[in-house]
């Protein structure tokens, strides 16, 4: 591709050396990838100036350079100067790629929870309507059966344009798309054309990576705020945040609620069976659309999954799958066979007594989890948490607080906690900090707790205690991760008579599993 057609519609402030004729055969945003022909991109990251490299890049073939200040070189070559390279390189991606994200019906999925679940579950509703498709989130992406594991919660946006064009090239009918706030707040997701977005939830979750709360507001709200004029808006209205976007977007609204009536469509009559949601969707009214009218009617619906917030994530997917023509029988249909994602509040273990695997990232995720243990039968409640590692002292400050907020109802008189050492990176090492927080809250209460350092030490004291018809809840993040394939170690060391083939059978098609997995 010429650099002038590459180059459209970037807000250049100055120019080097350029000619409108040079040949460019790839971009890349990293030096050691640069090839012959190539353009790199120069980003100055938190931890690393991509400037520092153009040289490098210039040596292995690079022959126009985005940069954000002039550099000098060892030889003249074409330099384009910007603003800010993040945006240019989300551009320069789209028109390499020539633009394909507007080639496929393109659904983004924000919340501060829950993502992951309504685009594995909107995933099943829609294969089972027959279309092919496309996904993108924080556990894998995924073109028709085509699998890898995510190492972002949002690839970067070259990355993006290139999945979008391999999707473009399977002619897939569907992309659905994590859209997280790191994302959003770089630029990866700028020359996206969404269709359809969605805001399902929103806490506090990633203040600390953001600065402050209004700051995780404006990047997280942006994804409606910015939605093109004939795009839909799917908004959860149980939020007083987001019920405020429904006057600040250009896209037509489609909204809904659990725990209010404010939603035109709207979840009633629900009620938990041994954790298991079975709930009626009320469309309260006919909702017209740009080309059909979603009908006033009611439906019943049962979950397979688990929990009180498998309900807000399967009624996120309902709407969206109802503003997307589904008929009601494939949506019923898909929410009955729809089996989970790993670690969302996942039964690993049911014999003599149950063990649950959960995320339990945050308050809503906790309250949510501790809410659902509290309607389930069971002897006794045993928590082996793992420490936030590298989310910064407010957020393990409010999950230590979530914690005790439940003792009582749940009858807790102890945790068991783990930094998870040797089985997290640095990237999710606990901080002296975080563990210290951690200590602060649970000392002002009479709930006792022990911090091991291993996760094994953890999860075999924690199932030395269980008893039958005790709950044992593996709850933590990435230090959570392995918790699932120790907790059935151990049971088998422990029991070598069991099937070890029917014992591990949960973890069979885990990604969490591999070293690759990481999130930002």
């Amino acid at each position: 591709m010429k650099i002038k057609d590459l180059i459209k519609g970037l807000d250049i402030l100055q120019m080097k050396n350029y000619k409108e004729d040079i040949n460019i055969e790839g971009i890349s945003f990293h030096s050691q990838r640069v090839k012959e022909n190539f353009l790199y991109v120069a980003i100055k990251g938190y931890l690393v100036d991509g400037h520092t490299f153009i040289n490098d890049a210039i040596d292995k073939g690079a022959r126009v350079i985005l940069v954000e200040d002039f550099v000098k070189t060892r030889q003249d070559i074409c330099q384009i100067k910007l603003i800010n390279t993040r945006v240019a390189l989300s551009k320069v991606s789209s028109n390499f790629y020539s633009n394909p994200s507007s080639k496929i019906k393109t659904i983004g999925i924000t919340a501060t929870n829950g993502k992951t679940t309504t685009s594995f579950l909107l995933d099943e509703i829609y294969k089972l309507a027959g279309y092919k498709t496309g996904l993108i989130g924080s556990v894998i992406s995924k073109i028709k059966d085509e699998v890898k594991l995510s190492l972002l919660t949002t690839p970067e946006s070259l990355e993006l344009q290139e999945l979008f064009y391999k999707m473009t090239e399977e002619k897939l009918d569907r992309a659905l798309m994590e859209v997280s706030s790191s994302a959003l707040e770089l630029y990866r997701v700028n020359d996206i054309d969404f269709d359809i977005v969605s805001f399902n939830n929103f806490t506090r979750e990633h203040i600390d990576q953001h600065g402050t709360y209004e700051n995780y507001w404006q990047v997280k709200s942006s994804l409606i705020k910015n939605a093109k004029e004939d795009s839909l808006a799917i908004l959860n209205l149980d939020n007083e945040r987001i019920r405020t976007l429904t006057n600040q977007t250009k896209a037509r609204v489609v909204d809904f609620s659990i725990n209010t009536d404010l939603g035109r469509i709207v979840c009633t009559n629900l009620k938990l069976v041994n954790g298991r949601a079975r709930f009626t969707v009320k469309i309260k009214e006919d909702i017209p659309l740009k080309d059909f009218t979603i009908k006033k009617t009611s439906f019943d619906v049962d979950l397979k999954i688990p929990g009180y917030h498998s309900v807000e994530n399967a009624m996120c997917a309902i709407v969206i799958a109802l503003a997307d023509k589904i008929p009601l029988d494939v949506i019923k249909q898909g929410l009955r066979d729809f089996g989970g994602v790993e670690r969302r509040f996942e039964f690993i273990y049911e014999r003599d007594y149950t063990i649950i695997d959960d995320h339990f990232a945050n308050i809503k995720n906790i309250n949510s989890t501790l809410e659902t243990l509290t309607d389930m039968d069971k002897n006794k409640v045993i928590i082996i948490y793992a420490i936030r590692g590298n989310r910064g002292v407010t957020v393990n400050r409010e999950n230590a607080e979530a914690l005790l907020a439940w003792k009582d109802k749940l009858g807790i008189n102890s945790i068991i906690a783990t930094k998870s050492i040797g089985a997290v990176g640095d990237k999710d090492r606990v901080s002296k900090d975080e563990e210290e927080v951690f200590k602060e809250v649970l000392d002002k209460s009479d709930l006792s707790y022990t911090i091991y350092d291993s996760l094994e030490d953890a999860v075999s004291m924690g199932l030395s205690q269980a008893e039958p018809h005790d709950l044992v809840l593996l709850a933590g993040c990435q230090g959570m991760d392995h918790g699932g394939r120790v907790a059935l170690n151990y049971l088998y060391l422990k029991d070598p008579s069991l099937d070890k083939n029917d014992l591990f059978k949960p973890l069979l098609k885990r990604l969490s599993e591999s070293d690759l997995k990481g999130e930002e």
